[in-house]
């Protein structure tokens, strides 16, 4: 089961070193980065709400005193990634299928 997390995480980091060697290839384009811009700012959002979200429940377990259901489960780094990755290349196609990149 661990190879399973070691490949996941190798290809995150292929995905990752990707995205930024693709952003900082073109330069002097406005068009292509208001797109980047509005793709990075949609995936901010998601994953500080996301994070926000976390904060919330955890918050109300601790007050409603059960703290055997989140007995030492916090926010997984591998899941945080792939959800930032994932919107953020669902948002970058979306914003350039619209302002024709």
């Amino acid at each position: 089961m661990d190879w399973v997390k070691i490949v996941y995480s190798l290809i995150l980091l292929v995905c990752g070193i990707w995205i930024i060697i693709t952003m900082f290839s073109d330069k002097g384009d406005e068009r292509k980065k208001f797109i980047k811009m509005k793709a990075q700012s949609y995936a901010f959002t998601i994953v500080i709400g996301t994070l926000l979200l976390h904060v919330v429940e955890t918050i109300y377990i601790t007050v409603q005193g059960n703290t055997s259901y989140n007995n030492g489960n916090g926010i997984s780094p591998l899941v945080s990634l792939t959800l930032a990755i994932i919107t953020y290349l669902v948002t970058l196609l979306i914003y350039r299928k619209k302002y024709g990149d």
